[in-house]
């Protein structure tokens, strides 16, 4: 049995989805780190092997079953009529030897227009030994997380297509232990957007694909009981285009961009006074509330944070343009059985700093697909082997039956 304690617990899921935060340092010039922080940030870590193999992206690549997590439109598009998807990954093993995240996702067409679609996500932390005040055993608990979804995606036009999506997330981090906490829950929606039509480049021809999606647009959780504030959920921006070139029948090759962005406020710098011994105090107004030095307040309604992320920085444009993320990648097929994938993911500094190469590999025989990812550091902390994203794994299995297009079916519609 392994024993974690309560603090390490708290440190991993509320400084971000790799546990690092120095949220607010002060430097005396401004802020060096000002990671965006929400409650359940597991709801935006990659899900599958496919999308995880190309840089974690997925926005406008060609559906599967896991489009859910990417851009639930692209289920207008998909080839299959039935596909179900299961995907696991061991998370943060570098930090924690029993935390993993399991993906479960289901497909149907119901017509040559529109297709239904659900998921559930499930994050588990492992056994954590509870402590108390005094280091007293509170007994040993195994928190969790999950989220259900439910889709529908249409087809708009030859080319265009759109879905909306409703989520329950549900939250359980300290298990009842603590008698002020509780179990936070969520209900939030997904829109989003998919474009795809055929391109020709004098003898090759293949397909452009773009798409947009705004995830996890739903109400803030709070984990304890005493009337406090709560956390916004990671509602997310997600754009970026895709282009896949038949080279000839049995080699393709597929590039994509995702650009991404965290539709939540932005921790402001907090105005602090030096006593006369030069021991610096955080500043308060006479209601009791902190003051702010730059930005602006971050306790606002989830729909006024959704625009107010967009130039709250206390840092200004140049701090705005840190808060977007650039996924890139690449997909090579031969004859539609085995890919080879590769990625990376860059993020500013200041903002979390995480940058890492991706690779991946997938195979497809009859009904059946695996896929499987490999994630390598390459900033500064992966030189040193100290950072936790270090040899993430992903895998999943996928069973798609009866090509829509091969359907007798075909002639049904809306």
């Amino acid at each position: 049995m392994l024993k974690k304690s309560f603090v390490i617990l708290m440190s991993l899921l509320m400084t971000g989805v790799i546990a690092k935060g120095q949220q607010g340092v002060v430097t005396g010039q401004g802020l060096e780190y000002n990671v965006i922080s929400t409650a359940v940030p597991f709801m935006i870590i990659a899900p599958d092997a496919r999308s995880a193999g190309m840089g974690d992206l997925g926005v406008s690549t060609s559906p599967d079953v896991y489009s859910m997590h990417w851009n639930p439109a692209k289920y207008a598009f998909i080839e299959d009529d039935f596909s179900i998807g299961l995907a696991y990954s061991p998370w943060l093993r570098k930090l924690v030897p029993d935390m993993n995240i399991a993906y479960l996702a289901v497909s149907k067409r119901v017509s040559s227009k529109s297709t239904i679609a659900g998921s559930l996500k499930y994050f588990t932390l492992g056994e954590i030994n509870f402590r108390g005040p005094a280091n007293e055993d509170l007994g040993t608990y195994s928190p969790n997380e999950f989220a259900v979804d439910l889709c529908y995606s249409r087809k708009l036009g030859d080319y265009l297509s759109a879905a909306v999506a409703g989520r329950f997330i549900y939250s359980h981090l300290t298990q009842g232990v603590m008698n002020y906490s509780r179990a936070a829950w969520s209900v939030a929606a997904d829109i989003g957007v998919y474009y795809q039509r055929p391109v020709y480049f004098n003898t090759i021809d293949g397909e452009f694909s773009w798409g947009v999606a705004i995830t996890n647009m739903g109400s803030k959780m709070s984990y304890t009981n005493a009337n406090s504030k709560s956390d916004f959920i990671p509602t997310n921006l997600r754009f970026g285009p895709s282009i896949k070139l038949n080279i000839d029948d049995f080699n393709s090759l597929a590039f994509s961009l995702d650009i991404n962005k965290l539709l939540v406020p932005t921790p402001p710098e907090y105005a602090y006074y030096t006593d006369s011994l030069g021991v610096m105090h955080p500043e308060y107004d006479a209601n009791g509330n902190r003051v702010i030095a730059k930005g602006m307040d971050p306790n606002v309604s989830v729909v006024q944070g959704m625009i107010q992320s967009f130039y709250d920085a206390p840092g200004g444009f140049s701090e705005e343009l840190k808060e977007f993320t650039l996924s890139v990648g690449a997909e090579y097929w031969y004859n539609k059985v085995f890919a080879v994938r590769a990625g990376f993911f860059h993020e500013a500094k200041m903002k979390g700093n995480r940058r890492y190469l991706t690779f991946g590999a997938g195979l497809r025989y009859n009904v059946f697909a695996l896929d499987v990812s490999y994630l390598v550091p390459v900033n500064n902390k992966a030189n040193s082997g100290t950072n936790p994203l270090e040899g993430t794994l992903r895998f999943n299995l996928a069973f798609n039956i009866n090509k829509w297009g091969e359907n007798t079916r075909l002639e049904k519609v809306d």
